[in-house]
Formats: structure tokens, C-alpha cells, sequence
């Protein structure tokens, strides 16, 4: 669909329904670390915003909270706490910084060659199978609010069509949600005690990340992999949008563009953010790719987190249903990276790409900890680097 003679009330309801897509995972991501979901919803808004500006709105990407720093902010936040760890996470842009001035350089050639396959698969599988403790121990809270919960997202997943099989996140968050009402395990006072209108907690009271070197350091290694899922995303994109936008603005631009929201998000307090193949799903179903309505999308984003109401009926989720949903999620993740590795053709009969392999995955879902100091390298950062340096110096198979 031609989406420029879309009238404006046209754009306004699809960008809403892109919201939608990309809702529950924005607000899982807060939920499950301990931070705002309101604000979680604004840093994504602004994000987006943001990454337009730089990208001259032509790229339609949204961003949302990413689920690779799950793990890194719960660990963190355990060692400098949440004010250390949100200060950490501008560490987080700057490896987005570093990375559009060598693609500026020298192209995707040296990215390719530093991130091959055989790393970054092992790295996306350790993302999700280390998060997998945390779904069972919240899951085990309530069972059959968990599998209500994991069963509705899987049915919608199977049998939904169009943009329902887009939201199997948000479906199954609803319906374990009204169980959980019906057996009374759903405190609804601070929901009834919430004002409609409210400016998220981090904006009311603003304060720069107290900087420390620890977290800093801690958290970027773990940038590397959504950097590269940001790499495949604009180049989906662009196939879905049939246009280059690695050439125009440019690949620089748009990791440039991801790493200053990334920056905006931590100033805020906000989780860091990352391109959302869930709204990539929804253009292509729906054939509308103008960027002006992913720009909707954003300020609709803003405009919810403005809602106290919404807000406290987001923090009233029981855990179990979290963890239902999260029991499918994380997998899913795991499984990207395992399909990373199959459709790449990485072969598995190779005594290189069998040593990669097993030990940055053993590193990663081991959580094997290196201490340096005061500082410590460990879990998925640890295992992206050791899977980095592994690529470079063992030499390629020599083939018969």
C-alpha cells in the first residue's frame, strides 16, 4: 500500500496499531528488572524520535526496550545498584558510537569479519537460555496463572492472523491478568489510588546517572549482540520498504541514531533500547512503511506514559503471569540464535567452529565470572568477548 496518500486519521489508528505490537515487550523489559514501566514507554517514544532525527526520518524503525540487557541489569544492579547500573548503560551507547564511525570508515567489511555468524549465534542463544532460571523461579510462583499465561501466547502465535499473531505477548499478559482477578491474587488499590495523569517517577525527579567505572565497563560488552541484530533489522527493513537504507542515510546513521537513544534512555532512567522486528513484522503485513507512522507510534508511546493509571495497573501484574510469557519468550531468543547458526550455513563439522561454540557458550549460560579489581567481567559480555577473540586467532580450516 502506497502509504503517502494515507489520509491523517488513517495514519494515527495503524500507527497506534504499531504500538500495540511493540507494547508488550516495551514493558516487560522495566517490569522484570525493577524499573518504570512509564518511563520505559517514554525513553522508547523519545528513542524513536530521536533515531528519526538523526536518520532523516526516512528509516520506519521503532525502538523498544531491549531484552538483551535483561540479565546484565539484574546482575548490576545486585553489585552498584539501579542508580550505578543506569549509569552503566551509557556504556551502552558508546559501543553504538564506536561502531558508526568504523562502518563510516571502513564499511560493514570489519564488522563482519570482528562479529561472523559463529559468534554472534552462541551469543544470542546464551541471551535467552541465562534468562531462563528467572521465568521458572517467577513462573513456579503460580503455575496455572503461568501456564494460562504461556498457553494463550502460544494459541495466538498458532492461530492468530493478521496483527493478532503479532501481539501473543500482550494476549497472554491480558488473559493470565483477568484469571488472576477472578482468583484474587490482583491487588487493585494502587491502581484505584493512581491519578490519571502522571508524569513518569525518573522525569519528576531528574537527575544525571551518578558515573562510575564499574558498571560502565560491565555493560559493554553486552552491546555487542544487539548491535548486530540492529545491522539485520535496517537490512530487513530496507527489503520490506524496498529501499537501501544501509546506503541512504546510511548504516552509520542509523547505529549513530540507536546509540544516542540508547544515551537518551539512561539519562532518563529508562532500560536501553534496541530496533523492534516485532514492528518490521507489522509493515509487512500491512504494506504501510511511511515513517510518519512509526513516528505516531512514538508519540502515542509518550502520551501512555503520561497515564498513571496505566502505569500502576502495569506494576499490578503477578509475577506468574510474567513468567508464563517469559518462558516463551526467552526460548524464542535462544532460537534466533540457533537459526542464526542454520541459515548462515555455519558448519558445525569444523573443529574451529566447534571450539567457538561450545566456549562462549559454556562461558554465557555458565556465568562464568573473570574479577578484575573492582570491577568484573562475566555472563554474556564475557562469552561475546571470549567468542570475539577466539574468531580472530584461530585460523580458518584449510580445506582439502
Amino acid at each position: 500500500m502506497k502509504t503517502d496518500h494515507l489520509s491523517t486519521a488513517r495514519k494515527t489508528i495503524v500507527g497506534i496499531q504499531f504500538l500495540f505490537v511493540a507494547f508488550g515487550s516495551t514493558v516487560l523489559v522495566p517490569l522484570l528488572v525493577g524499573l518504570d514501566p512509564a518511563t520505559a514507554l517514554f525513553t522508547a517514544g523519545l528513542g524513536t524520535f530521536i533515531f528519526h532525527m538523526v536518520t532523516k526520518g526516512k528509516v520506519p524503525i521503532f525502538l523498544g526496550s531491549s531484552f538483551a540487557f535483561i540479565a546484565p541489569i539484574i546482575s548490576a544492579s545486585k553489585q552498584w545498584g539501579m542508580p550505578g547500573t543506569i549509569a552503566g548503560i551509557t556504556g551502552v551507547a558508546l559501543v553504538y558510537f564506536v561502531m558508526s564511525a568504523l562502518i563510516k570508515w571502513q564499511g560493514r567489511h570489519l564488522l563482519e569479519r570482528l562479529f561472523p555468524p559463529v559468534v554472534i549465534g552462541p551469543v544470542i542463544i546464551c541471551i535467552g537460555l541465562s534468562l531462563a532460571p528467572a521465568a521458572v523461579n517467577m513462573a513456579q510462583e503460580n503455575w496455572i496463572l503461568a501456564f494460562i499465561s504461556l498457553l494463550t501466547a502460544i494459541l495466538v502465535l498458532v492461530l492468530g492472523k493478521g496483527l493478532l499473531k503479532l501481539v501473543p505477548v500482550v494476549c497472554g499478559i491480558v488473559v493470565g491478568y483477568i484469571v488472576a482477578c477472578l482468583m484474587g491474587l490482583v491487588d487493585v488499590s494502587a491502581v484505584a489510588a493512581a491519578s490519571w495523569f502522571a508524569l513518569p517517577e525518573s522525569i519528576v525527579h531528574f537527575k544525571l546517572p551518578q558515573f562510575a567505572w564499574e558498571p560502565f565497563l560491565f555493560m559493554i560488552p553486552v552491546a555487542i549482540a544487539p548491535v548486530i541484530e540492529h545491522i539485520g533489522d535496517v537490512y530487513v527493513v530496507s527489503a520490506v520498504a524496498d529501499k537501501d537504507f544501509v546506503k541512504d542515510p546510511g548504516l552509520h546513521r542509523t547505529m549513530l541514531g540507536d546509540g544516542l537513544a540508547c544515551l537518551a534512555a539512561s539519562l532518563f532512567g529508562g532500560p536501553p533500547v534496541t530496533t523492534y522486528s516485532e514492528v518490521t513484522g507489522a509493515m509487512q503485513i500491512t504494506r504501510i512503511t511511511s515513517p510518519a507512522v512509526i513516528r505516531i507510534a512514538a508519540g502515542t508511546a509518550i502520551v501512555f506514559s503520561v497515564i498513571g493509571k496505566l502505569s500502576a495497573l502495569l506494576q499490578s501484574i503477578p509475577s506468574a503471569v510474567l513468567g508464563g510469557i517469559m518462558m516463551l519468550l526467552f526460548g524464542s531468543i535462544a532460537s534466533v540464535g540457533i537459526q542464526n547458526l542454520v541459515h548462515n550455513k555455519v558448519n558445525l563439522d569444523e573443529t574451529r567452529n566447534i571450539i567457538i561454540v561450545s566456549v562462549t557458550l559454556t562461558l554465557g549460560i555458565g556465568g562464568a565470572i573473570i574479577p578484575m579489581g573492582t570491577f568484573s567481567l562475566s555472563g554474556i559480555g564475557l562469552a561475546a568477548i571470549a567468542g570475539v577473540i577466539l574468531n580472530l586467532v584461530i585460523p580458518p580450516t584449510k580445506k582439502a
